[in-house]
């Protein structure tokens, strides 16, 4: 058979190797850093229950949400039992379903600026029928 009718048959060329040998990396090695565990917020004598708000806000973010597990460092039972806790809590209005200070401040501020657009009001001209703006 002719050698160009065998497609599967490997090439009997030689392999070509680079030229450069392996170059180390010029960084050179880190020691790893040592790091400090961070105490446990929940104590083994803490009961987790929406009565415990000093515990349960811990757990909470600024804007009144559920802090994940990852940030927390608590055990999945432990995340459970503090998720249903807060929940308990909101629904008995120990706690607000959400904290946004920054919208409170903003309605504020436009709340102000709106009773002084009404102090100054707009200004008519002041003929019978006809009303035209100065």
């Amino acid at each position: 058979m002719d050698k160009s009718k065998r497609p599967f048959l490997k090439s009997k060329r030689p392999l070509l190797k680079s030229k450069q040998p392996f170059l180390k990396s010029k960084r050179p090695f880190k020691p790893k850093r040592s790091f400090r565990r961070r105490l446990p917020l929940i104590q083994p004598g803490d009961r987790i229950d929406y009565r415990n708000l000093s515990l349960i806000s811990r757990f909470i973010s600024d804007r009144g949400k559920i802090l994940p597990r990852r940030l927390n460092r608590v055990t999945l039972k432990q995340q459970r039992l503090i998720t249903i806790a807060i929940k308990q809590a909101r629904i008995l209005a120990l706690l607000p379903f959400e904290n946004n200070e920054k919208q409170f401040k903003k309605n504020k501020s436009t709340a102000l600026a709106k009773k002084k657009y009404k102090k100054g009001g707009k200004k008519y001209k002041s003929d019978g029928k006809n009303r035209s703006r100065l």
